[in-house]
């Protein structure tokens, strides 16, 4: 959600702040600003909008000064517009702030403020954070001794950044609870500070992650962490591996274009190292699975939102079906409010390509407060979905930008298919020809993902017969029904078509009566145990008029009989058919999105990690 940026040192601060918060547009936002000391004093400019618009303002009022802070908004209290944009001023003008989260008990704590005669210029949450720490300044307290000092005053997850003309040589950040992560740079005589690695990645690669309940205090040349109780910690430094330009979109017009046809080499990325192909025996170290682990669990949840949770359900089908392990699937929005029985003898499998979802983070929360063995997927190195939980997977995506996620779809279900084969040699479910026999599978792989990446022209011509509708529905059964969620998903959200995804034997219980004339129904059909039950519901669907796209195998004859279009996969076995079934509708999604005019990297209403409920 909300980008934060911050720079302290000998370099002019607006250029650093605003090439950063370009490189976090694809977290989602409404509006942007931000603000430098300059000769003493806090100047901020602000602005409604993309950034484009605070970039122009800019231009015509030049912001002059080595320190500052940056930020774009996605809204929760008060809409877009220029007055509720960050960064907030304190009354006294002698405090500044930009705040990721959402203050919890703000409304109590604004009507006291007013009470006592603060008059407020925006409708935000945050703009009552700054009015408590100004008031700690009048009092003569420091500005990081204000910022712990409010921070025990506020309910909620935040992320808080501040800078004080009275303390021009310092920036301090807080992060509590699960909030948007911050990162601190280490520099060379200077410091910087963002929501997410690509913000700061062109100007160093030595990070520090903030814990929760932790405080950072940068000055040009020092970075100093304190924790909660305010003792001062060695916060680990990461040297992070990948650069800067794998952040940008090269030749492709949109970085959601060039994720997915980075999917070869990311799923290659995510097999090498981890599986002898001559034995067939996968290695995940950082999984910290032992055979008295894979013996001892009786069950696993797998947690997650939006596509990692439609990623979870393609996995259950793995793991079930080579480790016989009971695996439950949990929307992480729920998992805690559901009062959820785990216990030593549950694995709680978290996956968040962010590894800062603040639901997926809640959810492993309550999984080791109730003594389950946790364990993550996460795309980004370093995340606190990866730190807190007792072992992890890393997707080996690179980063992803566009808001709707391609490649950290992809890459996961290869993680939980090695995780099963590891599971299943463990607990004893599978005979070594077998394990061998899906690593070679396995081998494979990314070859017949960039097949089906060959065959976008044809994707091109089914988006021109879809790109007018304005409902779809998706059908899938077995290991392919949550690639009809994940279909339909991607569908709305960036092409904003209302799309539904369900399982194909439930057509007839329901979603049936929706269908009509014209109506397109995208049905996932490819030979597998479950092929004869999807001809028949393809079959009813062309009964009642409907339009049917066909995701179907080379060479199935009765489908190119019965389909209006068919989008083409190579054979492919079934275990590992979701991810090439997946991306012929992540390119029909983009494709479709592309006709109807849509920003496809930035989708409405949306953001690429959303820390807040």
């Amino acid at each position: 959600m909300c980008g934060i940026v911050g720079y302290i040192g000998g370099q002019a601060a607006t250029p650093i702040i605003l090439n950063g918060l370009h490189r976090l547009e694809y977290r989602g936002y409404d509006s942007a600003g931000l603000a430098v000391l300059q000769n003493g004093t806090i100047t901020v400019r602000r602005e409604a909008g993309k950034l484009e618009r605070l970039q122009t303002l800019v231009r015509a009022q030049p912001l002059q000064g080595n320190t500052g802070i940056g930020h774009t908004r996605w809204a929760t209290h008060g809409e877009p517009t220029q007055r509720n944009a960050h960064p907030h001023l304190g009354p006294r003008q002698r405090v500044v702030l930009v705040h990721n989260g959402i203050v919890e008990n703000f409304l109590e704590l604004r009507t006291a403020l007013q009470a006592q005669g603060a008059h407020f210029q925006s409708e935000t949450d945050s703009e009552v954070v700054v009015h408590l720490i100004e008031a700690q300044l009048e009092a003569g307290v420091a500005l990081a001794a204000a910022m712990r000092s409010t921070m025990a005053q506020l309910r909620g997850a935040n992320a808080l950044v501040a800078m004080c003309a009275d303390e021009p040589d310092k920036i301090v950040a807080v992060r509590m609870g699960n909030s948007g992560g911050i990162v601190l740079g280490l520099g060379q005589d200077e410091m910087f500070l963002a929501s997410d690695i690509p913000a700061i990645l062109e100007h160093t690669r030595q990070m520090i992650f903030l814990e929760p309940g932790c405080m950072a205090v940068l000055e040009r040349s020092s970075c100093t962490v304190s924790d909660s109780a305010g003792a001062i910690i060695q916060a680990p430094v990461h040297a992070i591996t990948y650069d800067a330009a794998a952040a940008e979109k090269g030749n492709y017009a949109h970085f959601m274009q060039k994720e997915i046809h980075e999917q070869v080499h990311a799923l290659t990325n995510t097999i090498i190292g981890r599986v002898d192909f001559t034995s067939g025996r996968v290695q995940l170290p950082d999984l910290n699975l032992t055979p008295e682990l894979a013996r001892r669990a009786k069950r696993m949840v797998i947690t997650g939102c939006g596509t990692a949770a439609h990623a979870g359900m393609v996995g259950k089908l793995m793991i079930e079906s080579l480790a016989r392990l009971p695996v439950e699937v949990s929307i992480a929005s729920e998992f805690r409010y559901t009062d959820p029985i785990v216990d030593r003898d549950t694995i709680v499998l978290a996956i968040s390509q962010s590894g800062e979802t603040a639901d997926t983070l809640a959810a492993i929360a309550e999984a080791a407060t109730r003594g389950a063995v946790v364990w993550s997927i996460v795309n980004a190195i370093g995340s606190q979905a990866m730190r807190v939980a007792h072992g992890h997977i890393t997707m080996q995506s690179g980063p992803e930008i566009g808001v709707a996620s391609t490649k950290a779809f992809t890459t996961p279900l290869v993680d939980l298919y090695m995780l099963a084969m590891l599971l299943g040699d463990l607990r004893g479910t599978l005979p070594a020809a077998q394990r061998l026999a899906l690593a070679q599978d396995l081998a494979r792989l990314p070859d017949l993902a960039g097949s089906v990446l060959d065959r976008e022209p044809q994707v091109q011509a089914v988006a021109q017969a879809l790109q007018h509708t304005s409902h779809c529905m998706y059908l899938g059964r077995g290991i392919n029904m949550p690639i009809a969620y994940e279909g339909a998903l991607k569908l709305k959200e960036i092409s904003y078509i209302h799309a539904e995804g369900y399982p194909a034997g439930e057509m007839k219980h329901g979603p049936i009566a929706l269908v009509e004339p014209g109506l397109p129904v995208i049905c996932i059909a490819v030979r597998d145990q479950w092929h004869e039950k999807m001809l028949s519901q393809v079959e009813q669907v062309r009964a009642r008029g409907g339009m049917v796209v066909a995701v179907a195998t080379d060479g199935d004859e009765r489908m190119a009989q019965l389909a209006d279009h068919v989008l083409w996969i190579p054979p492919v076995p079934w275990l590992l058919s979701p991810v090439l079934t997946a991306i012929p509708l992540q390119l029909l999604a983009y494709h479709v999105a592309l006709l109807r005019g849509c920003d496809v990297d930035q989708p409405r209403n949306l953001a690429k990690s959303v820390t807040v409920e």
